[in-house]
């Protein structure tokens, strides 16, 4: 059975830091791409980094120089670096898992965890 567990969320002042962490079990962890994602309130979930199983790095526009997406293989676990936080970047933040990178969709999700950032 595969598992997602994203920590590291919370209240933050804008222009502050927080590094969610995402513990995977259950899958071959180091042939995955991995991503977060996320949701606000009344819209849609959207990317907000990848990680290819090689190493490979995509951002959205509106966090590119600000985030920073990592991988430890050897601990199953993605990172999620944030930096000069936003009021905007306030979502739930969601890890997710695809065996291919050029694949659309993802084939497992994490529970996700609350960020909020306060102005």
């Amino acid at each position: 059975q595969v598992q997602l567990v994203e920590s590291g969320g919370g209240l933050v002042q804008a222009g502050g830091s927080l590094r969610l962490s995402c513990a995977a079990s259950g899958l071959t962890f180091g042939t995955y791409a991995m991503g977060w994602h996320r949701q606000a309130p009344g819209k849609e979930r959207g990317l907000v980094a990848r990680i290819g199983s090689g190493g490979s790095t995509y951002y959205a526009d509106s966090v590119k120089g600000r985030f920073t997406i990592s991988r430890d293989n050897a601990k199953n676990t993605v990172y999620l670096q944030m930096n000069s936080l936003k009021p905007e970047d306030t979502a739930v933040y969601y890890c997710a898992a695809k065996r291919k990178l050029v694949q659309l969709n993802y084939d497992y999700w994490g529970q996700g965890t609350q960020v909020t950032v306060s102005s």
